[in-house]
């Protein structure tokens, strides 16, 4: 059976005049993502059913959004319903012509002044336009009620959690510190680098990356404009001395495993900088895997101190 795109175009003007409501509605935590890219889905629900508590979230994945998985809930149980695209989608050499339709989170108990998210992932499909706004309709259900979080549209009282798609030769909004990107099979979480003192030749950068495919990848390498090399490397004792080395061919990243990047462990080095990493800014990374493809992160600048205290030495 063949379903229109639930994509419609963005009314910047209302968006701007329901900016103050959304914390009332069920929203996605990252509002803008981009055409044919993978995109991680966090729906935030902030109150129940009139005063009653969400038992059931139901969220449907319209046509133009392939691949979905959804993430499991701790006291909650997890379903989907599959189906057919109504075309299939290329990614990766991976041709996919079904997937999950709509993912089911119950069993559980959200009070009424409680908040929770429900997070799923997926890809965009590259005939989307962009410019325009793409719908999650999500549906609460409580013990006598249920709120339907499913209109497209910016000016309705209930409008469905929805995400502006940006053209895909353009970047999408810059991620937060502490927010997550998508590549892929890969979701990356928590980058950051250490600020330096003027004149240092050397900073750490640190990340955490998820592997949630079925093959294992590899991070190969890693630029940035600031710096006149970069390296991925480790730190690991050697008898009685901890000694940094680069790891030439790259690190792994097994499947289905997280492998954190972090101070006193594996880390990403930025050598003979341009200038110094000043605590509160960023700095653009283009980090190279093997099989996922090449992503550039801002990684937040912060002091040693916020971080783990490690002292990063070459």
């Amino acid at each position: 059976m063949k379903r229109d795109p639930q994509v419609m175009i963005s009314v910047s003007t209302a968006m701007m005049l329901f900016a103050g409501m959304a914390s009332a509605h069920a929203t996605l935590a990252q509002p803008e993502a981009q055409v044919g890219a993978a995109y991680n889905a966090v729906i935030r629900i902030g109150h129940g059913c009139n005063g009653e508590a969400t038992h059931t979230v139901r969220v449907t994945i319209p046509e133009g959004f392939y691949n979905a998985k959804p993430m499991p809930k701790p006291g909650w149980t997890l379903k989907t319903v599959r189906g057919s695209y109504t075309k299939p989608y290329v990614s990766h050499g991976v041709t996919y012509e079904e997937g999950v339709q709509e993912i089911i989170w119950s069993g559980g108990a959200l009070q009424d002044d409680w908040y929770d998210e429900f997070a799923f992932r997926g890809t965009f499909g590259p005939e989307l336009e962009a410019g325009a706004e793409f719908y999650f309709p999500t549906v609460q259900t409580c013990d006598t009620g249920q709120v339907a979080w499913t209109e497209r549209s910016a000016v309705s009282d209930a409008p469905a959690p929805s995400v502006v798609l940006a053209a895909s030769d353009e970047p999408a909004q810059a991620m937060p510190m502490h927010e997550s990107a998508m590549l892929g099979d890969l979701t990356l979480t928590n980058a950051f680098a250490f600020a330096t003192l003027p004149h240092s030749p050397v900073a750490g950068a640190f990340l955490t990356i998820t592997n949630d495919g079925e093959t294992s990848d590899k991070l190969v390498s890693a630029s940035s404009p600031i710096a006149g090399m970069v390296q991925v490397h480790e730190m690991a004792m050697d008898g009685d001395v901890m000694k940094m080395r680069e790891l030439a061919d790259g690190l792994k990243l097994p499947a289905g495993e997280t492998v954190m990047l972090k101070p006193g462990g594996y880390h990403i080095m930025l050598m003979d900088l341009k200038e110094p990493l000043v605590e509160g800014e960023a700095v653009d990374i283009t980090l190279q895997f093997e099989n996922a493809g090449t992503i550039t992160l801002p990684f937040g600048i912060q002091s040693r101190t916020r971080g783990a205290g490690h002292e990063m030495k070459h």
